[in-house]
């Protein structure tokens, strides 16, 4: 009994910890842009990007540099030509001659027995080999062979055109890398200031709606003491009732834009966030969000990411060039190999190493290559002639890009100039209507309008605080920006009214 109470009591007391749940992530925008490039797929493609172009240019370099390589060779001969030199075999078509040693005649040995050993010299002496094949390297069972071989390019034309378009490679991949670094960053930055405007446009529905609940108690109220018409208290509730579907959307915008920063920063979808930078709607200007985006903006076309990525693409296809038009000359190399060689009886007894060394200068020419030669030529001309269209045309679309990035950040200043103090109007002008309406000097239409107003330009001030700032960071950010991030004006439907009555 005592156990299952410990248990009851041990759930009890763990049921509160689980009712909270996890932490909240506090994130700032800094915070948020430290991980935009860690949870950035196209960044992780563009950093390897890089490493590939890398390997591409030591490649290219290599062919330039001496080569050095070691070998070493076991050989176990099974049959031979050449065994039959050294002993009796079934298999030999001839027979082995006997290998004579020199005569040492015996005379303790009997009369006979001598003249046979001397018969045996005579032969040997008349009709073997002088040549002692067993020492020789033919046909020998176990053959080691220790090698060393080296080469080194003295010219070939092709290397510094390969080299110049690796290293234009290279050039490329970094651009592209800072380009994707930079597109994460705007990406991961829009994505934050869209939560925040979701949520300031939550809370000001939220209001909203508040304010026209408050009316229709103070409407039910006058006409319970007869104060007011049945008409009255039907349109305010009405209007209250009217606000529940924005309050609605604005809620689901808001998880959206939460769902997508999530998504971006590679956080769990259910992690909770508590965003600690504002949108800045509140101050007389809205100041900027992290270090990065206040640095001085560089406009420049000749500058712009898209731009000298072409312009890299084009020195390397002028180094393709001019590695296909060497071809047609000759190449010089110079080689040599160095071995020693040993033959031992068994397989480990290494005793009398042979020594094996040459060196060779060798000259190719190419005289025929069935116009393989001039195709490669005409493939690289054709390739530089396209990289140097897409240089003029990277070139006229990055001048299109700028004027429109400078237009959006006069726009969207503009916009915000014109709306940051109509707030604090359009408050005084709905306190002055709630209090006309409730001594009865004004009527419900009129506390309606200013209640809409008011709601109308808190929205209009976030929309044009939220744009004014994205387009701040674009015109900062625009030099590695690729022509891929869009442009987004603002929409009049963003900043549409809570809601009519």
């Amino acid at each position: 009994m005592k156990f299952v109470i410990l248990i009851l009591a041990a759930v009890l007391a763990a049921a509160p910890l689980q009712a909270q749940g996890p932490a909240p992530v506090v994130l700032s925008l800094q915070d948020a842009l430290a991980r935009a490039e860690a949870a950035s797929p196209n960044v992780g493609i563009a950093r390897a990007g890089v490493t590939s172009a890398r390997a591409d240019w030591l490649r290219a370099r290599s062919a330039a540099l001496p080569q050095l390589s070691g070998s070493v060779t076991y050989t176990r001969t099974l049959a031979s030509q050449f065994s039959g030199l050294f002993g009796n075999s079934t298999n030999d078509s001839f027979p082995a001659p006997t290998n004579c040693g020199q005569f040492h005649p015996n005379p303790t040995l009997p009369l006979g027995e001598r003249l046979d050993s001397l018969e045996r010299g005579l032969d040997c002496t008349a009709n073997a080999s002088p040549f002692d094949f067993s020492k020789s390297p033919f046909g020998q069972k176990n053959t080691w062979n220790f090698g060393l071989s080296g080469s080194q390019a003295l010219f070939d034309a092709k290397i510094p055109g390969q080299m110049s378009a690796a290293r234009a490679g290279q050039d490329r991949a970094d651009v592209e890398l800072a380009s994707q670094r930079t597109a994460a960053m705007l990406d991961v930055a829009q994505a934050y200031l869209d939560v925040q405007l979701a949520e300031r446009l939550l809370d000001i529905a939220d209001s909203t709606l508040a304010q026209a609940q408050r009316t229709f108690d103070q409407t039910r109220l006058a006409r319970q003491v007869g104060n007011v018409a049945e008409f009255d208290q039907l349109r305010a509730t009405v209007a209250r009732d009217n606000l529940n579907p924005v309050v609605i959307q604005r809620r689901a915008q808001r998880d959206q834009a939460l769902l997508r920063l999530r998504q971006l920063l590679d956080l769990p979808p259910q992690a909770p966030l508590r965003l600690i930078t504002p949108l800045g709607d509140t101050a007389a200007v809205p100041p900027p969000l992290a270090p990065q985006f206040a640095v001085v903006p560089d406009t420049s076309i000749a500058k712009r990411a898209p731009v000298r990525e072409a312009q890299a693409s084009l020195r390397a296809s002028e180094g393709q060039v001019s590695s296909a038009r060497a071809a047609r000359l000759p190449t010089l190399s110079l080689s040599s190999t160095y071995a020693k060689i040993d033959f031992p009886s068994h397989v480990f007894s290494f005793d009398n190493f042979l020594t094996d060394w040459s060196v060779n200068v060798r000259m190719d020419v190419p005289i025929f290559t069935g116009g393989r030669t001039l195709a490669n030529t005409l493939t690289a001309e054709a390739g530089r002639e396209q990289s140097a269209m897409r240089v003029k045309q990277a070139e006229q679309q990055a001048a299109r890009d700028v004027q429109d990035v400078v237009l959006l950040m006069a726009s969207a200043q503009a916009v915000w100039d014109a709306v940051r103090g109509t707030v604090d109007l359009a408050t005084r002008a709905y306190t002055i209507a709630e209090l006309r309406y409730r001594t009865g000097i004004s009527t419900l239409t009129e506390l309606g309008d200013a209640r809409n107003q008011l709601g109308q330009a808190e929205a209009n001030r976030a929309q044009a605080a939220h744009d004014f700032q994205i387009a701040r960071i674009r015109v900062v950010l625009l030099r590695d920006l690729p022509f891929g991030a869009p442009i987004l004006m603002p929409a009049a439907s963003a900043v549409a009214a809570p809601g009519n009555e």
